[in-house]
Protein backbone atom coordinates (compact mmCIF):
# COMPACT_ATOMS: atom_id res chain seq x y z
CA UNK A 1 0.00 0.00 0.00
CA UNK A 2 1.34 3.35 -1.30
CA UNK A 3 1.95 5.09 2.43
CA UNK A 4 1.16 8.60 0.88
CA UNK A 5 -2.55 9.53 -0.33
CA UNK A 6 -3.68 12.53 -2.52
CA UNK A 7 -6.58 13.78 -0.41
CA UNK A 8 -6.73 16.96 -2.69
CA UNK A 9 -4.46 17.75 -5.57
CA UNK A 10 -2.61 20.46 -3.56
CA UNK A 11 -2.15 18.02 -0.32
CA UNK A 12 -0.47 15.00 -0.10
CA UNK A 13 -0.68 13.25 3.57
CA UNK A 14 0.19 10.43 5.05
CA UNK A 15 -1.78 6.92 5.45
CA UNK A 16 -1.02 7.16 9.37
CA UNK A 17 -1.41 10.48 10.63
CA UNK A 18 -0.05 10.88 14.08
CA UNK A 19 -2.13 12.33 16.16
CA UNK A 20 -1.20 14.75 19.18
CA UNK A 21 -4.07 14.71 21.30
CA UNK A 22 -1.88 12.86 24.14
CA UNK A 23 -0.25 15.75 25.03
CA UNK A 24 -3.35 17.22 26.67
CA UNK A 25 -3.22 14.18 28.81
CA UNK A 26 0.73 14.65 29.81
CA UNK A 27 0.01 18.17 30.39
CA UNK A 28 -3.22 17.42 32.76
CA UNK A 29 -1.04 17.87 36.20
CA UNK A 30 -0.98 21.43 35.13
CA UNK A 31 2.68 21.02 33.94
CA UNK A 32 3.15 22.61 29.87
CA UNK A 33 6.33 20.53 27.82
CA UNK A 34 9.19 22.27 26.62
CA UNK A 35 8.15 22.84 23.02
CA UNK A 36 11.85 22.71 21.76
CA UNK A 37 12.44 19.61 23.36
CA UNK A 38 9.69 17.69 22.93
CA UNK A 39 9.66 18.96 19.29
CA UNK A 40 12.68 16.53 18.17
CA UNK A 41 10.71 13.79 19.39
CA UNK A 42 8.68 14.23 16.02
CA UNK A 43 11.83 13.56 13.73
CA UNK A 44 11.73 10.01 13.69
CA UNK A 45 7.89 10.06 12.76
CA UNK A 46 8.85 12.30 9.66
CA UNK A 47 11.90 9.93 9.17
CA UNK A 48 9.59 6.95 8.50
CA UNK A 49 7.76 9.06 6.47
CA UNK A 50 5.09 9.71 8.72
CA UNK A 51 4.78 13.00 7.71
CA UNK A 52 1.17 14.79 9.14
CA UNK A 53 0.39 15.24 12.09
CA UNK A 54 -3.24 15.91 13.84
CA UNK A 55 -3.91 18.44 16.80
CA UNK A 56 -6.52 20.55 18.40
CA UNK A 57 -7.35 24.11 19.97
CA UNK A 58 -7.82 21.84 23.33
CA UNK A 59 -4.81 19.07 23.01
CA UNK A 60 -2.73 21.33 25.28
CA UNK A 61 0.30 23.00 23.94
CA UNK A 62 0.25 20.80 21.13
CA UNK A 63 0.40 23.30 18.03
CA UNK A 64 2.64 25.04 19.73
CA UNK A 65 5.16 21.77 19.21
CA UNK A 66 4.57 20.74 16.17
CA UNK A 67 4.50 24.53 15.06
CA UNK A 68 7.90 24.49 16.55
CA UNK A 69 8.88 21.59 14.93
CA UNK A 70 8.00 22.52 11.47
CA UNK A 71 9.85 25.63 11.52
CA UNK A 72 12.85 23.89 12.22
CA UNK A 73 12.83 22.20 8.88
CA UNK A 74 15.27 22.82 6.21
CA UNK A 75 12.19 21.85 3.74
CA UNK A 76 8.82 22.79 5.74
CA UNK A 77 6.96 21.60 2.94
CA UNK A 78 7.56 17.64 3.98
CA UNK A 79 5.15 18.13 6.86
CA UNK A 80 1.49 18.35 7.22
CA UNK A 81 0.23 20.51 10.25
CA UNK A 82 -3.97 19.59 10.70
CA UNK A 83 -5.94 21.28 13.39
CA UNK A 84 -9.22 21.77 15.28
CA UNK A 85 -11.41 24.56 16.13
CA UNK A 86 -13.98 23.38 18.48
CA UNK A 87 -15.91 26.72 19.92
CA UNK A 88 -18.52 26.52 22.06
CA UNK A 89 -22.47 26.17 21.44
CA UNK A 90 -23.96 29.43 20.32
CA UNK A 91 -23.62 32.64 18.36
CA UNK A 92 -20.77 32.70 16.07
CA UNK A 93 -19.61 35.54 14.80
CA UNK A 94 -17.16 36.50 11.82
CA UNK A 95 -15.04 38.38 14.58
CA UNK A 96 -15.23 34.85 16.30
CA UNK A 97 -14.00 33.16 13.35
CA UNK A 98 -10.90 35.16 12.89
CA UNK A 99 -9.76 35.46 16.48
CA UNK A 100 -9.50 31.36 16.03
CA UNK A 101 -7.99 31.23 13.14
CA UNK A 102 -5.40 33.65 14.13
CA UNK A 103 -5.37 32.08 17.41
CA UNK A 104 -4.16 28.89 15.90
CA UNK A 105 -1.70 30.24 13.05
CA UNK A 106 0.13 32.27 16.21
CA UNK A 107 0.45 29.37 18.19
CA UNK A 108 1.65 27.44 15.01
CA UNK A 109 3.86 30.14 13.88
CA UNK A 110 2.43 29.58 10.57
CA UNK A 111 1.27 31.96 7.87
CA UNK A 112 -1.57 29.44 6.90
CA UNK A 113 -3.27 25.96 7.88
CA UNK A 114 -2.46 22.86 5.92
CA UNK A 115 -5.77 21.88 7.51
CA UNK A 116 -8.63 23.78 9.46
CA UNK A 117 -11.12 21.12 10.80
CA UNK A 118 -14.39 22.27 12.50
CA UNK A 119 -16.49 20.48 15.27
CA UNK A 120 -19.92 21.55 15.76
CA UNK A 121 -21.67 20.79 19.45
CA UNK A 122 -25.13 21.01 18.42
CA UNK A 123 -27.33 21.18 14.93
CA UNK A 124 -30.58 22.76 15.76
CA UNK A 125 -29.27 25.97 16.38
CA UNK A 126 -27.59 26.99 13.04
CA UNK A 127 -24.72 28.60 14.13
CA UNK A 128 -22.66 25.94 12.94
CA UNK A 129 -23.72 26.87 9.46
CA UNK A 130 -21.94 30.60 10.52
CA UNK A 131 -19.10 28.95 11.38
CA UNK A 132 -18.14 26.45 8.37
CA UNK A 133 -19.50 29.87 5.92
CA UNK A 134 -17.40 32.44 7.81
CA UNK A 135 -13.99 29.89 7.68
CA UNK A 136 -14.65 29.37 3.72
CA UNK A 137 -14.24 33.36 4.16
CA UNK A 138 -11.03 32.75 5.73
CA UNK A 139 -10.04 29.86 3.16
CA UNK A 140 -10.52 32.43 0.60
CA UNK A 141 -8.50 34.58 2.37
CA UNK A 142 -5.58 32.67 2.30
CA UNK A 143 -5.32 31.44 5.67
CA UNK A 144 -6.67 28.03 5.66
CA UNK A 145 -5.65 25.93 3.00
CA UNK A 146 -8.32 23.37 3.04
CA UNK A 147 -11.10 22.90 5.28
CA UNK A 148 -12.28 19.65 7.22
CA UNK A 149 -14.44 18.86 9.73
CA UNK A 150 -14.63 16.49 12.70
CA UNK A 151 -17.37 14.41 14.48
CA UNK A 152 -19.96 15.16 11.76
CA UNK A 153 -22.79 12.89 10.91
CA UNK A 154 -23.73 11.50 7.66
CA UNK A 155 -27.01 14.05 7.47
CA UNK A 156 -25.08 17.54 8.27
CA UNK A 157 -22.06 16.21 6.54
CA UNK A 158 -24.12 16.59 3.29
CA UNK A 159 -26.00 19.19 4.58
CA UNK A 160 -22.75 21.54 4.49
CA UNK A 161 -21.12 19.99 1.45
CA UNK A 162 -24.85 20.83 -0.30
CA UNK A 163 -24.39 24.14 0.75
CA UNK A 164 -21.37 25.06 -0.50
CA UNK A 165 -18.96 24.50 1.74
CA UNK A 166 -15.59 23.18 0.42
CA UNK A 167 -15.22 20.11 2.91
CA UNK A 168 -12.26 17.71 2.32
CA UNK A 169 -12.31 15.61 5.21
CA UNK A 170 -14.24 14.49 7.91
CA UNK A 171 -12.61 12.72 10.98
CA UNK A 172 -14.21 9.98 13.20
CA UNK A 173 -14.58 7.44 15.09
CA UNK A 174 -14.32 3.77 12.93
CA UNK A 175 -12.92 0.65 14.00
CA UNK A 176 -13.56 -2.80 14.22
CA UNK A 177 -15.18 -2.03 17.17
CA UNK A 178 -17.47 1.18 15.37
CA UNK A 179 -18.52 0.36 12.41
CA UNK A 180 -20.86 3.69 12.05
CA UNK A 181 -18.44 5.32 9.17
CA UNK A 182 -19.69 2.30 7.32
CA UNK A 183 -23.30 2.85 6.69
CA UNK A 184 -24.67 6.41 5.63
CA UNK A 185 -21.37 8.32 5.92
CA UNK A 186 -19.61 6.29 3.44
CA UNK A 187 -22.77 6.99 1.26
CA UNK A 188 -22.58 10.97 1.76
CA UNK A 189 -18.64 10.81 1.18
CA UNK A 190 -18.89 8.95 -2.05
CA UNK A 191 -21.46 11.71 -3.28
CA UNK A 192 -19.85 14.53 -1.77
CA UNK A 193 -16.14 13.16 -2.61
CA UNK A 194 -15.50 13.86 1.24
CA UNK A 195 -12.33 11.50 2.67
CA UNK A 196 -12.78 10.21 6.46
CA UNK A 197 -9.52 10.66 8.97
CA UNK A 198 -10.24 8.07 11.49
CA UNK A 199 -9.32 7.92 14.88
CA UNK A 200 -10.10 5.12 17.22
CA UNK A 201 -9.05 2.55 15.31
CA UNK A 202 -6.89 0.92 18.48
CA UNK A 203 -9.84 2.14 20.55
CA UNK A 204 -7.45 3.39 23.14
CA UNK A 205 -4.89 0.85 23.04
CA UNK A 206 -7.96 -2.29 23.82
CA UNK A 207 -7.36 -3.08 20.37
CA UNK A 208 -3.77 -4.65 20.80
CA UNK A 209 -2.06 -7.89 21.86
CA UNK A 210 -1.87 -6.48 25.65
CA UNK A 211 -5.48 -7.04 26.55
CA UNK A 212 -5.82 -10.39 24.57
CA UNK A 213 -6.97 -13.32 27.45
CA UNK A 214 -6.90 -10.78 29.63
CA UNK A 215 -9.33 -9.78 32.32
CA UNK A 216 -11.93 -7.13 32.19
CA UNK A 217 -10.08 -4.33 34.08
CA UNK A 218 -12.11 -1.92 36.91
CA UNK A 219 -12.28 1.60 36.70
CA UNK A 220 -9.87 1.98 38.61
CA UNK A 221 -7.14 0.28 36.61
CA UNK A 222 -7.74 2.71 33.00
CA UNK A 223 -5.33 5.26 33.39
CA UNK A 224 -5.89 7.32 30.46
CA UNK A 225 -8.65 9.25 29.38
CA UNK A 226 -8.35 7.11 25.70
CA UNK A 227 -8.75 3.88 28.31
CA UNK A 228 -11.80 5.28 29.84
CA UNK A 229 -13.46 6.49 26.49
CA UNK A 230 -13.01 3.19 24.74
CA UNK A 231 -13.91 1.04 27.41
CA UNK A 232 -17.73 2.62 27.67
CA UNK A 233 -17.15 1.55 23.57
CA UNK A 234 -16.65 -2.08 24.61
CA UNK A 235 -19.45 -2.08 27.11
CA UNK A 236 -21.53 -0.78 24.42
CA UNK A 237 -20.89 -2.84 21.70
CA UNK A 238 -21.77 -6.00 24.21
CA UNK A 239 -18.83 -5.99 26.74
CA UNK A 240 -15.94 -8.40 27.46
CA UNK A 241 -16.64 -11.64 26.43
CA UNK A 242 -17.54 -10.53 22.58
CA UNK A 243 -14.45 -8.40 22.55
CA UNK A 244 -12.44 -11.28 23.55
CA UNK A 245 -14.13 -12.95 20.88
CA UNK A 246 -12.83 -10.15 18.09
CA UNK A 247 -9.29 -10.14 19.51
CA UNK A 248 -9.14 -13.72 19.37
CA UNK A 249 -10.04 -13.42 15.54
CA UNK A 250 -8.09 -10.49 15.03
CA UNK A 251 -4.94 -12.24 16.46
CA UNK A 252 -5.61 -15.48 14.06
CA UNK A 253 -5.72 -13.11 10.98
CA UNK A 254 -2.58 -11.70 12.42
CA UNK A 255 -0.66 -14.97 12.65
CA UNK A 256 -1.25 -15.40 9.14
CA UNK A 257 0.75 -12.23 8.31
CA UNK A 258 3.57 -12.06 11.09
CA UNK A 259 1.50 -8.75 12.58
CA UNK A 260 0.10 -7.91 15.12
CA UNK A 261 -3.65 -7.55 16.43
CA UNK A 262 -3.08 -3.55 16.32
CA UNK A 263 -1.41 -3.78 12.60
CA UNK A 264 -4.47 -5.94 11.52
CA UNK A 265 -7.41 -3.72 13.28
CA UNK A 266 -5.35 -0.58 11.40
CA UNK A 267 -5.26 -2.32 8.15
CA UNK A 268 -8.97 -3.34 8.08
CA UNK A 269 -9.86 0.16 8.46
CA UNK A 270 -7.74 1.73 5.70
CA UNK A 271 -9.90 -1.42 3.15
CA UNK A 272 -12.72 0.98 3.70
CA UNK A 273 -12.44 3.02 0.28
CA UNK A 274 -13.83 6.41 1.48
CA UNK A 275 -10.87 6.00 4.72
CA UNK A 276 -8.28 8.16 3.31
CA UNK A 277 -6.00 7.85 6.79
CA UNK A 278 -5.99 6.01 10.32
CA UNK A 279 -5.52 8.57 13.37
CA UNK A 280 -2.79 6.78 15.49
CA UNK A 281 -1.62 8.54 18.85
CA UNK A 282 1.53 9.58 20.12
CA UNK A 283 3.28 10.18 23.51
CA UNK A 284 6.16 11.79 22.41
CA UNK A 285 8.85 10.68 24.13
CA UNK A 286 7.22 8.03 26.08
CA UNK A 287 5.91 5.53 23.79
CA UNK A 288 6.41 5.25 19.65
CA UNK A 289 5.49 2.36 17.67
CA UNK A 290 6.73 3.72 14.61
CA UNK A 291 7.98 0.31 13.41
CA UNK A 292 4.87 -1.32 13.96
CA UNK A 293 2.88 1.29 12.27
CA UNK A 294 4.49 0.93 8.87
CA UNK A 295 4.38 -2.44 8.95
CA UNK A 296 0.62 -2.71 8.90
CA UNK A 297 0.81 -0.67 5.31
CA UNK A 298 2.63 -3.70 4.42
CA UNK A 299 -0.19 -6.38 5.11
CA UNK A 300 -2.87 -7.49 2.59
CA UNK A 301 -5.68 -8.81 4.04
CA UNK A 302 -6.98 -11.83 1.59
CA UNK A 303 -10.62 -11.91 1.17
CA UNK A 304 -11.37 -14.98 3.61
CA UNK A 305 -9.34 -12.35 6.41
CA UNK A 306 -12.13 -9.88 5.95
CA UNK A 307 -14.87 -12.15 6.27
CA UNK A 308 -13.61 -13.29 9.53
CA UNK A 309 -13.41 -10.22 11.40
CA UNK A 310 -16.89 -9.71 10.34
CA UNK A 311 -18.24 -12.96 11.12
CA UNK A 312 -16.54 -11.97 14.34
CA UNK A 313 -17.71 -8.12 14.52
CA UNK A 314 -21.15 -9.73 13.86
CA UNK A 315 -21.37 -10.84 17.72
CA UNK A 316 -21.10 -6.79 18.71
CA UNK A 317 -23.92 -4.74 18.93
CA UNK A 318 -24.08 -2.22 16.64
CA UNK A 319 -22.82 1.48 18.13
CA UNK A 320 -25.86 3.43 18.85
CA UNK A 321 -26.59 6.42 15.94
CA UNK A 322 -24.49 8.35 14.04
CA UNK A 323 -20.58 9.67 13.80
CA UNK A 324 -20.55 11.89 16.55
CA UNK A 325 -23.27 11.28 18.63
CA UNK A 326 -21.18 10.21 21.13
CA UNK A 327 -20.82 13.56 21.47
CA UNK A 328 -24.19 14.89 21.33
CA UNK A 329 -26.64 12.22 22.64
CA UNK A 330 -26.99 9.62 25.33
CA UNK A 331 -25.23 6.95 25.68
CA UNK A 332 -22.37 9.62 25.88
CA UNK A 333 -19.17 7.77 24.73
CA UNK A 334 -16.62 9.98 26.09
CA UNK A 335 -14.23 9.66 29.33
CA UNK A 336 -16.05 11.05 31.92
CA UNK A 337 -19.82 9.27 30.63
CA UNK A 338 -21.11 12.92 29.86
CA UNK A 339 -20.36 16.14 28.62
CA UNK A 340 -18.79 17.64 31.80
CA UNK A 341 -15.05 17.56 30.55
CA UNK A 342 -16.39 19.53 27.68
CA UNK A 343 -19.32 21.57 28.00
CA UNK A 344 -21.01 24.02 30.96
CA UNK A 345 -24.14 24.52 29.42
CA UNK A 346 -25.73 24.50 25.79
CA UNK A 347 -27.62 28.30 25.03
CA UNK A 348 -31.44 27.72 23.78
CA UNK A 349 -31.25 28.18 19.57
CA UNK A 350 -34.84 31.16 20.32
CA UNK A 351 -35.18 33.65 22.81
CA UNK A 352 -39.56 32.28 23.16
CA UNK A 353 -41.67 36.38 23.42
CA UNK A 354 -44.48 35.67 25.71
CA UNK A 355 -47.45 36.99 23.86
CA UNK A 356 -50.23 36.07 26.18
CA UNK A 357 -51.31 34.46 29.80
CA UNK A 358 -50.77 30.90 28.02
CA UNK A 359 -49.13 31.65 25.07
CA UNK A 360 -45.03 32.02 23.54
CA UNK A 361 -43.83 33.13 20.01
CA UNK A 362 -40.88 32.34 18.13
CA UNK A 363 -39.43 34.18 15.17
CA UNK A 364 -36.48 33.03 13.31
CA UNK A 365 -35.84 36.55 11.44
CA UNK A 366 -36.28 35.21 8.20
CA UNK A 367 -38.04 37.74 5.98
CA UNK A 368 -40.91 36.59 5.29
CA UNK A 369 -42.38 35.95 8.69
CA UNK A 370 -42.18 39.87 8.80
CA UNK A 371 -43.42 40.66 5.41
CA UNK A 372 -46.48 38.03 5.85
CA UNK A 373 -46.91 38.58 9.68
CA UNK A 374 -46.80 35.13 11.19
CA UNK A 375 -44.17 33.83 13.40
CA UNK A 376 -42.16 30.57 13.30
CA UNK A 377 -43.77 29.01 16.05
CA UNK A 378 -46.58 29.44 18.82
CA UNK A 379 -46.70 27.99 22.02
CA UNK A 380 -50.25 27.30 23.16
CA UNK A 381 -50.68 26.06 26.66
CA UNK A 382 -49.11 22.40 26.41
CA UNK A 383 -49.47 22.76 22.77
CA UNK A 384 -47.06 23.56 20.20
CA UNK A 385 -47.75 24.56 16.52
CA UNK A 386 -45.09 25.34 13.92
CA UNK A 387 -45.47 27.04 10.67
CA UNK A 388 -44.33 26.01 7.24
CA UNK A 389 -40.35 25.62 7.19
CA UNK A 390 -38.48 25.78 4.34
CA UNK A 391 -34.46 25.41 4.33
CA UNK A 392 -33.92 29.34 5.38
CA UNK A 393 -31.04 30.86 7.26
CA UNK A 394 -31.03 34.27 7.22
CA UNK A 395 -30.81 35.17 3.47
CA UNK A 396 -29.47 31.65 2.92
CA UNK A 397 -31.02 28.71 1.30
CA UNK A 398 -29.45 25.83 2.84
CA UNK A 399 -28.96 22.46 1.30
CA UNK A 400 -28.46 23.99 -2.64
CA UNK A 401 -30.28 20.75 -4.65
CA UNK A 402 -30.21 18.34 -2.49
CA UNK A 403 -33.64 17.36 -1.17
CA UNK A 404 -32.13 15.47 2.05
CA UNK A 405 -30.15 18.26 2.87
CA UNK A 406 -32.90 20.62 2.49
CA UNK A 407 -35.37 18.25 5.06
CA UNK A 408 -32.86 17.82 7.43
CA UNK A 409 -32.20 21.83 8.11
CA UNK A 410 -35.81 22.15 8.17
CA UNK A 411 -35.80 19.54 11.38
CA UNK A 412 -33.27 20.80 12.72
CA UNK A 413 -34.99 23.56 13.06
CA UNK A 414 -37.88 22.48 14.16
CA UNK A 415 -35.55 20.98 17.32
CA UNK A 416 -34.74 24.36 17.49
CA UNK A 417 -37.70 25.99 18.61
CA UNK A 418 -39.20 22.96 20.39
CA UNK A 419 -36.09 22.76 22.95
CA UNK A 420 -36.46 26.63 23.51
CA UNK A 421 -39.88 25.85 24.29
CA UNK A 422 -38.97 23.45 26.68
CA UNK A 423 -39.80 20.43 24.30
CA UNK A 424 -38.38 18.20 22.17
CA UNK A 425 -38.72 16.25 18.65
CA UNK A 426 -39.88 13.50 20.78
CA UNK A 427 -42.98 15.63 21.51
CA UNK A 428 -43.90 16.10 17.57
CA UNK A 429 -47.38 14.17 16.90
CA UNK A 430 -47.75 15.61 13.37
CA UNK A 431 -45.92 16.46 10.29
CA UNK A 432 -47.01 17.97 6.90
CA UNK A 433 -44.30 17.81 3.91
CA UNK A 434 -45.21 19.80 0.73
CA UNK A 435 -42.91 19.16 -1.80
CA UNK A 436 -41.96 21.08 -4.69
CA UNK A 437 -41.72 18.46 -7.19
CA UNK A 438 -43.02 15.13 -6.78
CA UNK A 439 -40.36 13.26 -7.87
CA UNK A 440 -38.42 14.51 -4.24
CA UNK A 441 -40.72 12.26 -2.37
CA UNK A 442 -38.27 9.60 -1.45
CA UNK A 443 -35.39 11.42 -0.27
CA UNK A 444 -37.64 13.38 1.96
CA UNK A 445 -39.35 10.81 3.10
CA UNK A 446 -36.35 9.01 3.86
CA UNK A 447 -34.47 12.22 6.10
CA UNK A 448 -38.06 12.60 7.75
CA UNK A 449 -37.78 8.99 8.45
CA UNK A 450 -33.99 9.18 9.84
CA UNK A 451 -34.69 12.10 12.33
CA UNK A 452 -38.54 10.88 13.81
CA UNK A 453 -37.33 6.87 13.92
CA UNK A 454 -39.47 5.87 17.41
CA UNK A 455 -41.32 8.74 17.54
CA UNK A 456 -43.43 8.10 14.37
CA UNK A 457 -45.45 11.33 14.12
CA UNK A 458 -48.93 11.46 11.87
CA UNK A 459 -47.69 12.35 8.55
CA UNK A 460 -48.66 14.13 5.11
CA UNK A 461 -46.80 13.97 1.88
CA UNK A 462 -48.18 16.10 -1.06
CA UNK A 463 -46.91 17.48 -4.38
CA UNK A 464 -47.50 21.53 -3.75
CA UNK A 465 -45.95 24.42 -5.88
CA UNK A 466 -43.49 26.27 -3.39
CA UNK A 467 -42.76 29.93 -2.57
CA UNK A 468 -39.02 30.71 -3.33
CA UNK A 469 -36.73 29.15 -6.27
CA UNK A 470 -35.15 26.59 -5.43
CA UNK A 471 -36.41 25.31 -2.20
CA UNK A 472 -37.63 21.85 -2.81
CA UNK A 473 -39.42 21.00 0.56
CA UNK A 474 -41.48 22.74 2.67
CA UNK A 475 -42.51 21.00 6.06
CA UNK A 476 -45.25 22.01 9.44
CA UNK A 477 -45.43 20.55 12.42
CA UNK A 478 -47.56 20.29 15.75
CA UNK A 479 -46.40 18.89 19.40
CA UNK A 480 -48.01 18.26 22.34
CA UNK A 481 -45.95 18.90 25.71
CA UNK A 482 -46.98 15.84 28.13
Amino acid sequence: MNPKIQLTEQLEISRIVTGLWQIADMERDGKTLDPIATAKYMQPYVDAGLTSFDMADHYGSSEIIAGTFKNGLEDKNVVQLFTKWVPKPGKITREDVREAVQTALDRMQQSSIDLLQFHAWVYHDPSWLDGLFHLKEMQDEGLIKHLGVTNFDAAHLRMACASGIPIVSNQVCHSVIDQRASIQMKTVCEAYNVKLLAFGTLAGGFLSDKWLGKSEPNEKELSTWSQMKYKRFIDTAGGWVPFQNLLQTLREVADKHQASIANIASRYILENPVVAAIIVGARLGESEHIADNKKMLEIDLKPEDMEAIKEAQSHLKAIPGDCGDEYRKPPFLTASGDLSDHLETIPKAFTPIKTGKNREQIFSGTVWEEYAGYCRAVKDGNRIHISGTTATHGPLMIGGNDAAAQTHFIIDKFEGVLTSFGASLEDVVRTRIFVNEIKDWEPVARAHGERFKGINPANTLVEAKLVGEGYMVEIEAEAVIH
